[in-house]
């Protein structure tokens, strides 16, 4: 791994100066709900100073050819190169309004970066794919574009997820072991302990089967604060099941999962095999908010025993009863990020952004330690306006 000074992006060069730059960050996640974008102001040794955000409701149609494309069906090259261009054109809206209300030009931002949709990912077939359009993107918004930052991880053996953990360790490594848990569709743990280099792997699904199963028995996209899952009981019997089951909660750090794994077949076929009677559906809820935060907690306790206290971030970290669900797992302090001044809700964000300077300045921020590639890689590629 690179010097922890390395891992700094300049604040100096062809591309910025002392005064640091301006980059914009997107993200749309596995939850599908929409996408997330930043404007900020990077400089070296410095907290990110976030210029403006804005938040974008992924629309229903592309909504649902996104989750399509998860799976095999007719035609879908063009489906998914129409749902690219739309994601795209959505993206541009957001960088719209970003530069909108920092009133700020296209001309003074160094470059978007841009995640793009995750619709497959089989690292152990040796591909990742993420929807996106940057070429689009970059002419629609007049800013040079870095996508595609997982591939070039995965082409080096690595599993190129998950991506955030040196952005987690720049921005909140401290002078005791603590963790870092993303909670989006899926959760992902970075562990920060001093003197050592970052680590992080996906520890199972957060919101994708909890999203998954209010929306077939209540119709609502989520379970806001986890207050359906509050009306149920744990099953413990299908607790142990769900884990049980499935051997991938045991297979050992570097790894990564996503929708590939963790859909309605996976959690329908394991509810059909339940002895007895069906659970009630608000005690499945209750039992898969449960699964989120013990397989965390499993993780956690396997990898950083030691670790003092517990951020969260991602959309997760709004859900009251899930958070209280961490809280009495993890058996440790469980805070939100925005205790430490890096609102919850931003992070993945002004990580693209901070991965697209990295991606200029010539970092590697694809992490062995990470991911499991053969050594620290440069990701992503970069569109010119």
């Amino acid at each position: 791994m690179p010097p922890a000074d390395a891992m700094q992006p300049s604040s100096s060069g062809p591309d910025g100066d002392v005064a640091g730059r301006l980059f914009i960050g997107l993200m749309s996640g596995t939850s599908v709900d929409g996408v997330d974008g930043v404007l900020v102001r990077l400089r070296a040794g410095a907290r990110p100073q976030t210029l403006a955000g804005i938040s974008l409701d992924m629309p229903a149609d592309l909504r649902g050819e996104l989750l399509a494309l998860n799976r095999s069906g007719p035609d879908e090259l063009d489906r998914a190169a129409r749902a690219a261009n739309a994601l795209a054109r959505l993206y541009a809206r957001a960088v719209d309004g970003l530069l909108a209300q920092a009133g700020v030009a296209a001309a003074q931002v160094s470059a978007i970066g841009a995640h793009g949709q995750t619709v497959r990912h089989r690292p152990e077939l040796g591909y990742t794919v993420q929807l996106n359009a940057p070429a689009l993107l970059a002419e629609l918004t007049g800013i040079d574009v870095v996508a595609d930052f997982r591939s070039r991880d995965v082409a080096a053996g690595g599993q190129g997820a998950p991506l955030v953990p040196p952005f987690h360790a720049a921005m909140f490594a401290g002078a005791t072991p603590r963790a870092v848990l993303n909670l989006g569709g899926i959760a992902n743990l970075t562990l920060l302990a001093p003197g050592q280099p970052p680590r992080g792997f996906d520890t199972g699904p957060a919101n994708v089967l909890l999203d998954l199963w209010c929306q077939r028995h209540t119709g609502r996209p989520y379970d806001a604060d986890g207050q359906w899952a509050g009306t149920g009981k744990v099953d413990a019997d299908l607790l142990e099941a769900l884990i049980g089951d499935e051997p991938w909660f045991a297979l050992p750090p570097p790894k990564s999962t996503g929708r590939d794994l963790f859909n309605a077949d996976w959690l329908d076929r394991r509810l059909a095999a339940c002895a007895g009677s069906a659970p009630a559906a608000a005690d499945v809820q209750a039992t898969l908010q449960r699964l989120t935060a013990r397989t965390v907690a499993n993780a956690l306790e396997a990898a950083l025993p030691q670790a003092h206290d517990v951020l969260v971030c991602g959309g997760g970290a709004r859900n009251a009863g899930l958070m209280q669900e961490l809280a009495y797992c993890l058996q440790r302090p469980v805070r939100p990020t925005d205790s430490e001044g890096v609102p919850a809700q931003w992070v993945e964000a002004l990580a693209f952004a901070w991965l697209a300077q990295a991606h200029l300045d010539r970092i590697p921020a694809g992490l062995p330690e990470v991911t499991g590639a053969c050594a620290a890689r440069v990701l992503g590629a970069r569109y010119p306006a």
